[in-house]
Parts: structure tokens; C-alpha cells; sequence
């Protein structure tokens, strides 16, 4: 038996899958990819608005010599918070309570010997609500009303839109607009007349300037963003808010045509 050329059989397969391949495609697709090029153009269409709500967490802390005492205190104190709060106007599907922690609180008797040996004195409770307004511009007296009711944290506020929609249609409106401005000049430049669109892909971002709080009663936030620069302060210690920018992102192809 005569060996198989294997060379010879891969270039038959590959002359033969070729031309089954060439016989599937429209005989003109090349040439109209050729005369019809593509043009692709990635447009960020932002828009920046004061905020109209704002976020915050505020916590009370007790300690007792029983759990039964602590858990006890912590409840009357935060029930107290919790009605400055609604006297604030803030509406209760606005307000939710995180739970209480408990933790035991421990001491250390110096001994002779130098060290110092651990007792325990009581228990610690913790209660946090997170609360949401839309009254941005009355935060400076919230925030010492909540103080004045017990509060002995706040982390916060951070600011935000309660509806970005409108803003991001707009924004999507600018950047398409950009995009087909972009991409006729492409086309123009290149001896075409206009350009089609052909496919739209879509990404969208949503950040904005937090607030950053000063004074030693109120907690910093974890790991704040840079203030903007020369901010603006409101007399109570909290820098103005700034704006919250909206942006669209579009990556858009169009076909040009003479």
C-alpha cells in the first residue's frame, strides 16, 4: 500500500474549503467593505447639577454595667433619635435602622508586678440609622438637631440626584449629536458625502464632589475624595456640595457613503 501524501491532502482541503467559503459570500462584499468604509468614534457627553438629596448614618453609643441595662438605654436613646429625626420632616420609608451591636467593655487593673490585668466593667451598644433628605440646603441645622438628640456619630452626608433619567437623555442626546458631527467630518475628509449609523453601544457613569465634614463631633467619611478647589463653607463647618456630574459614554459605528 502506497503511503498517503498528507501535504497534498491539506492543499486540496484548503483549495476546497476556500472556494465552498467563496461561493457563500455575495461576490460583491469585498469590493462594497472597500468603497464603504467604517468609522468608529467614542463620545463622553457629561452634564453637572447642584444635588437635590443627600445621605447620612448617625449612631448613638451607650454603655451600662449589664447587657439587660445596655440594651435597655440603647433603645430609649435611639427612639429619641429617631423622633428628632421625623421632627426634621425626614419621611419614615426614608429612614432605616442597621441593628444594634454589643460588645463588652473591659478595663485593665495595673498589678505589682507591672502588668496589668483585664476586668470587665460593662457592655457597649451601638444603634445606627441611615436617613436620606432632599431638604440639601437645611443640612447644617439636621445635623445639630440630630446632635442635640444624641447623636454622638454622623458619617456623611453624600450627595446625590434622585433622578439622573432627564440628565442622562440629555447627555445621550449632546453625544449623539457630537458623534454623527465627528463622524461626517471623517467622512468628509476622506471624499465621502455623509455616513450612516450602523450599531450603538452604551456605557454610563455616575459620580459627583462628596461633601467633606469638619469639626471634631462629627466622624470624617471613609477615605473621602479631594475637596474641590477653593470650596465654599455654609458657617456650620460642612463644605457646599458642589455638583454631581451625569455622563454618557457611546461608542458608535457609521458607514460612509458618497
Amino acid at each position: 500500500m502506497r503511503p498517503l501524501n498528507l501535504s497534498l491532502l491539506a492543499a486540496v482541503f484548503a483549495a476546497t474549503s476556500g472556494s465552498a467559503y467563496a461561493q457563500q459570500l455575495p461576490a460583491t462584499t469585498i469590493g462594497e467593505m472597500a468603497e464603504t468604509p467604517l468609522v468608529r468614534v467614542n463620545i463622553a457627553e457629561s452634564l453637572r447639577t447642584p444635588p437635590d438629596e443627600a445621605s447620612l448614618t448617625v449612631g448613638t453609643q451607650v454603655k451600662a454595667p449589664t447587657a439587660k441595662a445596655v440594651v435597655a438605654a440603647s433603645k430609649t436613646r435611639t427612639e429619641k433619635l429617631l423622633a428628632a429625626i421625623r421632627a426634621a420632616g425626614i419621611r419614615d420609608k426614608d429612614i432605616q435602622t442597621q441593628g444594634l451591636q454589643l460588645s463588652q467593655d473591659y478595663t485593665y487593673d495595673r498589678q505589682p508586678n507591672g502588668g496589668a490585668q483585664q476586668r470587665l466593667v460593662g457592655y457597649i451598644a451601638n444603634n445606627s440609622v441611615v436617613i436620606k433628605t432632599r431638604d440639601v440646603g437645611s443640612l447644617t441645622s439636621l445635623l445639630d438637631g440630630l446632635t442635640e438628640a444624641g447623636a454622638d456619630t454622623v458619617y456623611g452626608p453624600n450627595f446625590s440626584i434622585a433622578d439622573p433619567a432627564p440628565l442622562r437623555r440629555e447627555a445621550r442626546v449632546r453625544a449623539m449629536a457630537r458623534g454623527i458631527a465627528e463622524a461626517t467630518e471623517y467622512a468628509r475628509n476622506n471624499g465621502f458625502a455623509k455616513v450612516r449609523l450602523l450599531s450603538v453601544e452604551e456605557g454610563v457613569s455616575y459620580r459627583g464632589s462628596d461633601i467633606v465634614v469638619t469639626g471634631g463631633r462629627i466622624a470624617a467619611p471613609m477615605a473621602p475624595p479631594p475637596p474641590p478647589p477653593a470650596p465654599e463653607r455654609d458657617g456650620g463647618g460642612i463644605v457646599a456640595p458642589g455638583q454631581i456630574e451625569t455622563a454618557v459614554q457611546l461608542n458608535l459605528l457609521y458607514r460612509m457613503e458618497r
